[in-house]
Order: structure tokens, then sequence, then C-alpha cells
């Protein structure tokens, strides 16, 4: 009788590759961190919260993503690493477990005219493939169909080598581009008014032009034109001769010298155009924007009607449809379109260009068309673009980096968003997200709040664990994960309406409106609904309305909360008429700049391919400023001590004693209410996080004069807490005679409305139409609108 083997029942010992589980982060320091220790699980869908500026970002796009990026740029070549962006490694002791990141930010797309949906996520590329085989007439390669390549041609003589004798032949070629030639591919065509960009009565050395920034003794500018020899600079440019003024508006360019300088001359309309109408007007400082609007107007090219494609590309067909009906259709028709398509030469072409058309419906952006401008998107859509090429991938043990993805989500679609989520994750990919929303919250694994307060006040993990263990911590996250803000009681009465007759705006439909004035009133509805159409595309944009909307604030590490707000400018003055000297020496970018770092703080030293090292200026110890401009006081202390104080702080000593400011305080005012009282006046922008630039943004717009204020979701970076302090400034803005309206999806700011016009009932061309106007209590009460239905269960009704 055989007896059974007996077998160790004892579980193996797990291998070396699968003890490997955590990314370990030790001593991290980057910004505001403080030696922050921690350990994140692989493979799981981690949430990072805690009060806006609290270190968050800190840790998890710069102090994680940013290593793990470093490291795989080190894998290539030195010559390679020549040509990509150095980046010094995170101030931090031990980084160990990491895989590779991929960052999906808020950062809007490329505001590049010719940017669009489509050349944004390689739709546009498969599209202009499929049109070259499959279009009716032929027309010729994909070049053909690009609204980015121009058509060309040329011939000559070439001289060859053949058989020991040099032979002269003819050549020609030619590229068929799709590109329309009277807009250059742009859609639009400018008209512009000359008016605004001279004084025709007074002669160029007189100080004719009024176009921003160009100074009498600019030889890049003016000089260029004063010196060129094409006209005499001492006669009024009425006066020129017909030669003189084809050369001064449209001359061609050619070399020219200027005080010793070579330099290319070109007509005034060309040169404006490059310079000015070459950039996205909203991307543009606001005294250049302002101008461009003043000088320029822009209207529908006539020629190819908007779409930016000549007749040849126009003309080329597939079932009817041309390569210009395709980018204007919205992308869930369109996908519908491509099923349709039934042809094996082509078929794996049309697999791809399916999966990434149905993409886009997945992550609720089908009411997009590709022509749309990348410039135009929302810091919301635009993250979202971002994502679909990461839907489809087959890579696994990523480490997927998302910054608060729920941005510019109606309710409805937050669980859309949640899903993908975790649908990466459980491909077996790491998944983290900085996230305020709660019903985002929800869905995580493992959180990490960070806190207690922000800037100097944060930097430390508060909390790290499961959520029900964050409601029980007694953090400020966990005191307020369950807050509900409740509906008013009483609502405000209008003083007045501002009417909207017929909006018919990209996707509105006809929209007659009234916009109480006087009141908080609310616009919300579906992503995608006509919100932004309504609100910016027909309230009048005259000096009675101050508009905030989403894009970010631009700024160098030269640039702080003091040079962004206009702060610096009362605080020099104060300090030049209190020691009797110009006010220039008091800014680090101009006069008084330690000439050693040339005012930065700090001296870079550049390690070609190899991260460059930022070490404190020795002679100024990082203060910026030269010695002698230190010697000046204002009330006992120098520029640099001034600038280094928290708003709280500059308030109090400009606010009263030796150094009262007025007009600095009523900034500083400003920036207490909407909560940045914690921020350093001569902290870099760079430093800030999203919801600090926002706040400091609606900060600077609150001393703008205006009886209406616009804002575009106001709490775009704001926790829980924040929120709050938000809604408690928006009462005080309407109780002191304004008038504000709100485009936002937080239900706190729903709840706290006077009136609510909801749009919908859908997105895209299934939106477009007021769908409830009145009260939040008779929004909630009806449940009419997938926004009553979100708002009663937000409330508890």
């Amino acid at each position: 009788m055989s007896m059974a083997t007996r077998t160790d029942t004892q579980a193996p010992e797990p291998h070396a590759a699968d003890t490997h589980e955590m990314i370990r982060v030790h001593g991290a320091r980057e910004n505001n961190l403080k030696d922050v220790s921690i350990e994140i699980p692989k493979r799981r869908l981690t949430v990072f919260t805690g009060v806006s500026g609290s270190g968050k970002s800190s840790l998890v796009f710069d102090t994680i993503a940013a290593e793990s990026q470093r490291l795989i740029n080190e894998t290539y070549s030195s010559f390679v690493q020549g040509f990509m962006p150095t980046l010094a490694r995170p101030d931090v002791d031990v980084l160990d477990g990491l895989t590779t990141a991929i960052s999906v930010d808020q950062q809007r797309m490329g505001s590049d005219p010719r940017s669009t949906v489509g050349t944004a996520t390689d739709a546009n590329a498969m599209l202009r493939i499929l049109f070259s085989r499959l279009g009716k007439p032929h027309i010729g390669s994909a070049k053909a169909f690009s609204f980015n390549v121009a058509s060309i041609s040329g011939a000559g003589a070439v001289t060859v080598q053949r058989a020991g004798t040099t032979v002269k032949e003819r050549r020609s070629f030619s590229i068929t581009g799709g590109m329309c030639a009277r807009c250059e591919g742009r859609g639009k065509v400018s008209d512009i008014d000359l008016t605004q960009l001279y004084d025709d009565s007074q002669s160029l050395s007189e100080g004719a032009f009024t176009i921003p920034g160009w100074k009498s003794d600019s030889q890049w500018t003016v000089q260029l034109y004063a010196q060129s020899g094409f006209v005499d600079p001492d006669k009024p440019i009425r006066q020129y001769t017909k030669r003189e003024m084809q050369a001064f508006l449209y001359g061609e360019p050619v070399k020219i010298k200027v005080n010793g300088i070579n330099l290319t001359y070109e007509g005034l309309i060309p040169k404006i155009q490059k310079s000015f109408l070459s950039k996205d007007k909203e991307a543009m400082q606001p005294h250049i924007r302002a101008f461009v609007e003043r000088a320029v107007a822009f209207s529908i090219c006539p020629e190819c009607d908007g779409t930016r494609l000549n007749e040849g590309a126009r003309s080329s067909k597939i079932k009817r449809k041309s390569i210009a009906d395709c980018c204007s259709m919205e992308i869930r028709d369109l996908a519908e379109w491509v099923r349709t398509l039934k042809e094996p030469s082509v078929a794996p072409l049309l697999a791809a260009l399916q999966q990434t058309l149905d993409s886009f419906v997945e992550i609720g952006l089908g009411y997009l068309s590709l022509d749309r401008p990348a410039g135009t998107l929302s810091g919301g859509e635009a993250q979202r673009v971002k994502m679909i090429r990461h839907l489809g991938s087959s890579l696994t043990d990523v480490t997927y980096v998302f910054d608060e993805p729920t941005i510019g989500l109606h309710p409805h679609d937050i669980q859309r968003m949640n899903d993908l989520l975790l649908r990466l994750r459980d491909k077996g990919n790491t998944v983290l997200v900085v996230e305020h929303k709660p019903e985002a919250i929800a869905i995580a694994d493992h959180v990490v709040d960070l806190g207690p307060g922000a800037g100097t006040a944060g930097g430390t993990v508060c909390y790290e664990g499961t959520l029900d263990g964050l409601r029980s911590s007694g953090t400020v996250t966990g005191r307020h994960l369950d807050d509900r803000a409740s509906l008013k009681e009483t609502v405000r009465n209008p003083t007045g309406a501002l009417k909207i007759r017929g909006a018919e705006a990209n996707n509105l439909r006809k929209v007659d409106v009234d916009i109480p004035l006087g009141v908080l009133t609310v616009i919300t509805g579906v992503a995608g609904s006509g919100k932004s159409s309504l609100v910016h595309g027909s309230i009048p944009s005259d000096e009675g309305v101050v508009a905030v909307d989403q894009t970010p604030i631009k700024g160098s590490r030269r640039s702080n909360p003091a040079t962004y707000t206009g702060l610096l400018e009362p605080i020099r003055k104060a300090f030049a008429k209190e020691n009797g000297v110009k006010p220039a020496l008091f800014s680090a970018n101009s006069e008084g700049a330690c000439p050693t770092c040339n005012g930065a703080g700090v001296i870079y030293t550049d390690l070609a391919m190899m991260a460059g090292v930022a070490t404190t200026c020795e002679d100024c110890e990082g203060k910026r400023f030269d010695a002698s401009v230190l010697e000046y006081h204002l009330g006992g202390r120098d520029i640099s001590e001034v600038l280094a104080m928290s708003v709280t702080e500059a308030e109090k000593f400009l606010g009263a004693g030796e150094a009262r400011t007025p007009a600095a305080h009523k900034i500083l005012e400003r920036l207490a209410d909407v909560g940045l009282g914690y921020l350093t006046l001569g902290q870099p922008l760079t430093t800030l996080s999203g919801g600090e630039r926002q706040r400091l943004k609606l900060a600077t717009h609150m001393g703008d004069k205006g009886g209406v204020y616009v804002l575009d979701e106001p709490t775009t970076g704001l926790h829980l807490a924040d929120v709050e302090q938000l809604l408690g400034l928006l009462d005080r803005l309407v109780d002191s005679g304004k008038s504000v309206i709100v485009i936002e999806h937080h239900q706190a700011v729903m709840a706290h409305a006077d009136w609510i016009i909801d749009l919908g009932p859908g997105a895209g061309h299934d939106g477009g139409k007021i769908v409830f106007e009145g009260s939040p209590a008779d929004l909630v009460a009806a449940r009419s609108t997938l926004t009553g239905e979100h708002l009663a269960e937000y409330v508890g009704a």
C-alpha cells in the first residue's frame, strides 16, 4: 500500500521581486514640505487632501513625479539629454520604489491659434491619412488636408556631376498643402484700424506711434522706421507720399542698419500681424489684449468660411462629407459616422481613429468638435483631453498623477471620472490624485491629508489611512468632509435685470433670459451645456463688468504677489518719498537689483545636459537688493524686510504709524479677504498652488471698478474649508451693492445662491436651453433637472 507524500502546507516565501509594494518618501523638503516621510501603496488609488497651499502638489508633482521624470531622462545618452529640459533632483533624502510617472495636470493646452482639439490628440492626423486614401477626388497625400501646410512650388537649374562632367538640369518641385492662403490656416482674418497704431498728425520723431511698448528710443521698433531711410522721420505721417505710405505700411522685409546693428525692416502691418496677431489673445497681458481688441477686428475668413482649409482639401469627400465637415461635427456624431466606414484596406487606421473618438465620448467630451481651438478649453476639459491617450494604453505598473481631475465637472459627470480612475488602477497601475471634492475622495483606497494650514503653517502629514479613519481624525479635512451647506431661508430681492435675448453663441438655441442684478446668481449645468457661452458670449464686456475667468496667471520666479497685484508700486513710492530717492531703487528688477545676481537672489550655474545648480547669492544673501538700497528704511524696516512679511503682518505694518500707506493697505485687505493672509509678499509666483493663484487673481480683480462681477468656477483648487471663506466674500460683494454672477458646479455655492439658472438638459447639441430659473429651494423641490436631483441629494432634502 503506497503512502501519500506529505507536502509542506506553509506558504512559500514571497519572491524578492514581489516585496517592492510601496513608494517610499523620506525627508521631503520641496517648497513648504517639512521633512515629510511617507509610504504610498502601489497599484492602489491614493488621494491627497488638505487645504489649498498645504503641500499636496509639492509632494506629488514636485517630488514623486519630478524625480521619476528625472531618472527616466538620465537613461538617455548625454547627447540626447542636451536637447531635453534639465531637471534638478527634488529636495528629498530618499525616494524608493518609483515607477514611470505620467502627470496629467491642469495646465491649459497650447494656445497657438492653429492648435485645435484634433491636432492635440492625433485625431486630425488620422483623419488626414483617411481622406488621402479614400477621399474622392484624390488630391494628394495627407499634407493636402493639413491647414498647417501651405501649397508651394518652385523650379530652377541645378548642377549635377555625371561621369566626370558637369551637367545643368532643370528641376521643379511642388508640395500640395491644405492651408487656406487668405487666413493662413487660422480660420479668421483681421482688419487693422490704423488710427489705433499711430497719430497721423505727428511725425515719428514727435512720437506718432500709440502701440503699447513702442518707446521712442527703441531701435527694434520706433527707430527701425525712423532710421530706415524709407520715410522722413520729421514729416507728419498724413503728409507721406503714396510711395512712402506703401513702404511704411506694407514694405517687404529688407536688411538695414540701425545704430550700427543689422536689423530686418518690414512694413508696419506685417510687423503688427507677426508680433501681436500670431499669438493667442487670451494669453496676452491685459493691456496688450485691450490694445488688440481696440485695433483689430477679427472676422470669419470669407474664402474658407472658417474651416482653415483651401478649396482643394474641401472638395475631396468620403460619403458626401469633407474633412472640414468631419472636424466641425460633434465628436460623438463623428464616431458614429466613422463606424459606418467599412474599408479593409484602412482597417487598422479606422480602428485606431474609432478608439480615440470613443475615448472622447467615454470621458464626457463627446460634445466637443475636432476644430475647437485648444486655447478655448477650460482647465478641466484640457486635463481630460490629455487623459484620452492613456485610456486605451496597454502599459501597466505606471504611476498616474492627476491634479483635481473633477475640476469643471458637474456632480453628474464626477461618477464617470471616478470609474475611469478606478479602471486605470484595476489595470495594475498606481493612481495618485490631488483632490478636494468629497465624491472623488470617497473612492480612495488610501488617503494622505497634508496640513494643518497653508504655506509655512502646512507641509506636514496630518493623517494617512482609510477614508473612515479620515472622518474621525479631527484634521481640517476630516472635520469638513461631511459638511453640507443648507439652503438659505430667505433670498435677496433683485434690484434690476440684465436682459439677454436671442443668444446663439456656440450651442445656445436662441436663449432669452433675465439675469437678476443686486443678488448672487449661479449659472449651472452639465459640462458643455452652454454656461460659458451664455455668460461670456452674451454679457457685454463694458467698463461696468469685471470678468474673472479660469486663465492661469503667468509669472516667472521674479514675479511675486507684490508685483502681480500692483502692491509693490505704492510701497516703492512710500520708500522713495520717505528717503528722497527714486522709486526705481526699490525694485529688484530695476535699478535697486543686486549687481551680482541681477536681482534674482540666486546664481544659476549651467551644467549643460546635467541639472543646473542654483546657489544663494553671497553678496545680497538672497535678499535680491543692492546693499546701498537696504540702508533706506520705512517705519524702521528696509524693502527686503517688508517683502519678507506675510500679508497679515504687512497689513498691520502699512496700516498705521510711520509706514502708513493707504493704497498698499487696500490691496492687502483684499488679499486677506480671499484667505491669503499667510502668503509672503515676495514669494515667487512659481511656488504658489493652483488654489492660491486662483484667489490671488480674484483679489486683484476685486480692485477693478465695476458693478457686475462674473466669476468662472472660483472654487477651482479650493479646499472645503476655503469654500466657506469664498462664500463669505461673495456675500460681502453683494451686500456692498455689487451684482455677482458665478458659473459653478460646487453644490455649496449653488445652495448659497439667491437665484439659479440651469442650462441643459445635456451637453453640446443636447444642451443650450434654459431648463430652470428660480431659487435653490424651488430647484430642490422640483427635482426636474440633473442639477436639481444632485442638489437635493447634497442638502439632504
